[in-house]
Formats: structure tokens, sequence, C-alpha cells
């Protein structure tokens, strides 16, 4: 790679260097953070690093300049350094149910992928099987249809050409249920063909299309816009995590669940802030910073009915 090239960014908002990916595509090296990309065929290796608080280094080897360029670009994308959150911060640092951990987390940022073809192709894999279960077959598939590089040994995803190429039995052969290797292919011809462009400004055309397709539902879309394409206004109000959450929150009973809509409704206050603050809530959760009567933070009662962790659509009739 002729062209190496180095930016040094200076947060607007706390931030902190996080781990590598579940995955395996963005390994910590040392104190780095590396990960190989590809635009358009050509590699690009890139690597964060942040010696200070208020100092966030960036750095990239390609084959052009401009290619060096767009990997800082997407890794900085995936880190959320530039993201400043002091809005967010200013209306919720007080909220009676977030506010401690909005408080003690500053730093605390969505985590994403640098392509939204990533963020799409997880919540693919991802939907209504364990997430360790979804980890190991992303690790087949990188395996067996991404890009190694020799040098670095780091590795890429498979492209949206190179998904689309598979029969959904070899797909099938990697633990992935058979309608979920249908959908993965599909969504991979659509983007691959240019029909969806995932990094559009105007996303919504993008999202219409990916709707048309069988086994792609709202929690598929909105992992996209959250973590793919950094929409803070979505929220994956279908994932199992929310649904358990909510209903004990709202009711007070340990073992309740709350509906999709409850969960939607729930989050409705957060408004532009909601995918922002459904990260707050799991982490106030994880780390015993939920008021000690969460009910009484929020009074609405949420009735326990059974959810998952599901993308798929409303069940159609059979002529349609």
């Amino acid at each position: 790679m002729k062209h190496e090239l180095r930016v040094e960014v200076a947060p607007p908002w706390p931030f902190r260097l996080r781990g590598g990916s579940a995955d395996g595509l963005l390994r910590r090296r040392g104190a780095s953070l590396q990960r190989l990309l590809h635009r358009d065929g050509a590699p690009v290796h890139v690597a964060v690093v942040q010696p200070t608080p208020d100092r966030v280094i960036f750095g990239a080897r390609a084959d052009s300049e401009p290619d060096a360029m767009w990997g800082i670009r997407r890794l900085r994308f995936a880190t959320g350094v530039d993201d400043d959150l002091r809005p967010f911060h200013e209306e919720f640092r007080d909220d009676p149910l977030i506010g401690k951990a909005v408080r003690a987390l500053p730093e605390l940022r969505v985590r994403r992928a640098p392509l939204p073809w990533e963020a799409l192709s997880n919540a693919v894999t991802e939907q209504l099987i364990e997430f360790e279960r979804a980890v190991a077959i992303q690790r087949r598939m990188i395996a067996a249809l991404g890009t190694c590089c020799p040098q670095t040994g780091l590795r890429d995803a498979p492209t949206p050409t190179a998904v689309a190429a598979v029969a959904p039995a070899r797909l099938a052969a990697m633990d992935l249920a058979p309608t979920r290797a249908l959908a993965l292919r599909r969504v991979a011809a659509e983007v691959a063909a240019g029909r969806v462009d995932l990094l559009a400004a105007d996303p919504l055309p993008g999202w219409r299309r990916l709707r048309s397709v069988p086994g792609v539902g709202p929690w598929t879309l909105e992992m996209l816009a959250l973590h793919g394409q950094g929409h803070h206004d979505r929220l994956p109000a279908g994932d199992l995590g929310y649904i358990k959450l909510v209903g004990r929150i709202t009711t007070g009973n340990p073992r309740a669940r709350a509906s999709e809509d409850e969960v939607r409704a729930f989050f409705e206050r957060f408004g532009a802030w909601k995918g922002l603050a459904g990260e707050y809530l799991r982490a106030a959760a994880s780390r015993d910073l939920l008021p000690l009567s969460p009910a009484r933070a929020f009074p609405g009662r949420a009735p326990r009915r059974p959810g998952t962790r599901s993308s798929m659509p409303a069940r159609r009739p059979a002529a349609a």
C-alpha cells in the first residue's frame, strides 16, 4: 500500500475507545484498534489509538490517498468520535430512569459497523436466535466468504456481491435458518445490484425496498438504521432485551414482558434520541444504576405478554 494517512481528532464530547467487535473484524492490537476494509475491491487498512482523553489518532494505509481518507471516515463513523452528545446529556442527565447512568457514563455511544451493509447482514443473522449463536454464524461467513490480508491477518466481511452469489443451502450449512438464508441472499442481491443504496442521504427508499423482502421487518431495519447508518432516533423495539426490560420496569414484575408497541411507547419521550436512550437503559440495568423502584420513575404499566427478538413481518395471507 503506497499511501499512509494520519488524522488527529479532538472529540467534541467525552470519548473512550472501546474494544474489538464480537465477530473478530475489529481487533485490538496493543493500544490500537485495527480493521481491514475494502473500497471498490481495493484494501484499506485502518487503525485508531487514543493516547489521551482529548486526542484520538486515526491512521490508514491504502493504494490511493482517497481510499485512505475514505477508510478513516468509515472508522470515525464506527467509533462515534465526532458525535456531539451534549444536547442529549443536557436534556436527560436528570432523567428519573436513566439519569444516573447518563451522568456516570458520559462516554457511552451506540456501537456501529463501519459500513451499513455489515449491520444489515448481522441483523438478519441475529433474528430469533441467541447472540452467541449468531456471532458464530457471522464468523463462519467471514471465514468462508470474506477477505483475509496475508500481511496482517485481518479479515474483512463478505461483500453483498459475494453473499448474493452463494447458494442459500451453503448459508444454511453455516447454521443460518433456511428462511433467513434466503432473506440474507435477497437483501444482498438488492444492495449488490444498486437497487438499495445504504449510504444514500435519504434512507427511506432503501428501507421501503428492503421491507418488501420476505423475512425483513421493523427490527432488522431499525438495527440497520441505528447501528449501520447512525440514526439515533431509531430503536429496535422488537429486541427481546427491551421487551423484558420495559416489562419489568413498567410493572415491577421481573417476569413481565412488554409488547413491541409498548416498548415504542415507553421510549417515545426520548424523541430523536431513542436509540441512545436504549443503550443507556441497558447500561443502567447491567450496572445496577436503575432507581430502586423503576416502576415509580415510569408509572405506566404494561400487560404481561410474550415477546421475542424478531424482525419477521406480520403473517401474510397465503394469497399475498
